[in-house]
């Protein structure tokens, strides 16, 4: 749906999601549950919430925010990839959402370095 008020290209940013999954390939990894962070930045065009001013009219972050936690708490996953993509296929499973970034990151995966994150990228 293209929009038409150039100042409602609305920009929604989910930072700093710090949830606990099974992430990774070592026996460790697959029996412990690890911290991973999430970030989401998500472009929808506005127009109709603007103008009317109605949760109705806008996009739904809460609900996206709701399954992404469902989806990272309650799976598996042995590659960040994954874990990225399918998060990726949540947030764009929303028909108003234009372009989406999701970002995982996971604290401590490498010894000197804060974390390894995987970033991808959607548009329509």
């Amino acid at each position: 749906m293209p929009h038409n008020d150039p100042y409602s290209l609305a920009t929604i940013r989910i930072k700093n999601l710090r949830l606990r999954t099974y992430i990774g390939i070592k026996e460790d990894e697959i029996q412990n549950q690890q911290d991973i962070i999430v970030n989401v930045v998500i472009r929808y065009a506005a127009d109709r919430a603007v103008q009317f001013n109605q949760i109705d009219e806008a996009l739904n972050y809460r609900t996206i925010t709701k399954k992404l936690i469902a989806h990272v708490e309650n799976g598996r996953f042995a590659l960040l990839e994954r874990l990225t993509r399918e998060l990726l296929e949540i947030v764009m499973s929303h028909e108003q959402v234009q372009v989406a970034d999701v970002e995982v990151d996971k604290p401590h995966a490498l010894r000197f370095s804060d974390s390894v994150s995987v970033t991808l990228s959607a548009k329509r």
